[in-house]
């Protein structure tokens, strides 16, 4: 799906519909220094296998995609819940 680089929608800090600027959400990195994960590692430790099973593959053809709609007057952030998309494409606007 082809998505504007700008979009006009509305931004609750400046009460109005201003221009916003769209990018991909993308995920941060695990932190291997969190209890869960520590755990998991320790739980793993043997002679190379894993000893946790692995989660089943899932059936679904896309992924969910979340949109950041960021404010142009104030830098306010939006983040557009997830649409299930095959692939998204962030194209400039022709008028």
């Amino acid at each position: 799906m082809k998505v504007p680089k700008t979009m006009r929608v509305y931004c609750p800090k400046c009460k109005t519909y201003t221009d916003h600027s769209v990018s991909q959400y993308k995920s941060g990195k695990r932190r291997t220094i969190a209890e869960g994960q520590r755990r998991y590692d320790r739980k793993n430790i043997g002679y190379g296998g894993k000893r946790k099973p692995e989660q089943h593959k899932f059936a679904k053809v896309t992924k969910k995609v979340v949109l950041d709609l960021k404010c142009t007057k104030c830098g306010y952030v939006i983040m557009k819940p997830g649409i299930r998309l095959k692939k998204v494409e962030i194209t400039e606007v022709i008028k």
